[in-house]
């Protein structure tokens, strides 16, 4: 039952996660047919970061307090219809609005759905890297799907966009009803402290690794050339952080958390680097290899997150996946900026020092007293 229980827990991630992969992919169609700046691209994807941002911690909040297991299929739902309707939004300011509620399920889904994730995989490091792998898939298969089906239909034929998030709601509300209270696991308890000067740092780190990662996912298909080129390049740097995230499971289990997500960070400094300083085909495998490194430590991040703040874990979840997480779209305009004042080379280049400061940040911490809930 634990296994098919993570199982429909990481296809509803899968199903949620595979808009924010959509959002970088539809950005150089947004740039081809309504002529976007750097400045103005970049701002649709602080759309579909800015509002998760503010109000995921708010849903994390109150899933310390109440079940809502019920939200986990509705937000599926609100996330595929804001992308939806950004084709037929037409203008600037409503694509934004509809890319702002996509960014909105996503806030609703993450913190109750992680918080279960934990539960159900009894604190393991392996069992919550599934549950991340299953919003890493969404993320690396989005711009295999959302390319050809926009270069065939233009930004009209985003409403098809909806159909993922709509499958994913009803396999999940089938698997929930079969699962029975599993679905629904009631609040958790410990006598464990709060540690909310680790907790912040943490989080200042896991804003630093997002400036980095999402600042490459928004501009790397057009350093690429846009096309097919650039949907292999952004494929690359989702498929990358899949194999990533299984790994930093793996690694937390042998060398811990903490110093996995150290090595992570001083390993992505070169990565990201060489995206922009290793001319022809090494683009994409530093891409690749920008993913891995930026995505080992995710899952740690959550889980560390979670035993920080024993006593607030839905918080943790709503901060770690939410608003740090979402520090590179808000920071995405500025690195649009840099790029329309220098070059995108530069602009990307910039992206390699983020890593290097996380790192910096991070040598402090410690690992944390794991007080796993019972259910």
């Amino acid at each position: 039952m634990r296994i098919n229980r993570m199982g429909v827990l990481a296809a509803g991630h899968a199903s949620v996660d595979f808009y924010q992969g959509a959002v970088p992919a539809v950005v150089p169609f947004l740039v081809a047919e309504r002529h976007y700046g750097y400045v103005a691209a970049s701002g649709i994807v602080l759309a579909a970061t800015l509002l998760s941002s503010i109000v995921q911690p708010l849903f994390g909040a109150v899933a310390d307090r109440w079940r809502l297991a019920w939200l986990i299929p509705v937000s599926m739902l609100v996330t595929g219809l804001g992308a939806g309707l950004a084709g037929p939004a037409g203008s600037y300011p409503l694509t934004w609005l509809a890319i702002a509620l996509s960014g909105l399920g996503v806030a609703a889904y993450h913190p109750e759905s992680a918080r279960l994730a934990r539960t159900v995989s009894g604190g393991s490091h392996v069992g919550m890297s599934w549950f991340s792998l299953g919003g890493n898939l969404g993320f690396a298969v989005a711009p295999l799907l959302v390319t050809p089906l926009l270069s065939w239909g233009g930004l009209a034929a985003s409403p098809l966009l909806v159909l993922p998030a709509a499958l994913g709601c009803l396999v999940t509300v089938a698997a929930m009803r079969s699962a029975g209270r599993g679905a629904g696991a009631g609040r958790t308890g410990t006598d464990a402290k709060d540690d909310w000067p680790a907790f912040v740092r943490l989080a200042l780190v896991m804003g630093l690794r997002s400036v980095g990662y999402i600042g490459l996912s928004t501009f790397v298909a057009l350093y690429a050339g846009g096309g097919t080129a650039g949907a292999v390049a952004l494929f690359l740097q989702f498929a990358g952080g899949a194999v990533g995230t299984i790994l930093g499971g793996r690694l937390a289990t042998r060398l811990g958390r903490v110093r996995t997500l150290r090595l992570a960070y001083a390993l992505a400094v070169p990565a990201l680097a060489g995206v922009v300083l290793v001319p022809g085909p090494g683009l994409y495998v530093f891409a690749a290899a920008a993913g891995v490194t930026l995505y080992v430590p995710f899952s740690l991040h959550v889980t560390l997150g979670q035993d920080y703040l024993p006593r607030h874990a839905g918080t943790a979840s709503g901060v770690t996946l939410g608003l740090a997480v979402s520090a590179g779209g808000v920071a995405s305009p500025l690195v649009g900026a840099l790029a329309e004042a220098t070059s995108l080379r530069v602009a990307l280049l910039a992206l390699a020092v983020m890593p290097l400061l996380a790192w910096l940040l991070a040598r402090p911490l410690r690992e944390p007293a794991v007080a796993v809930p019972s259910r």
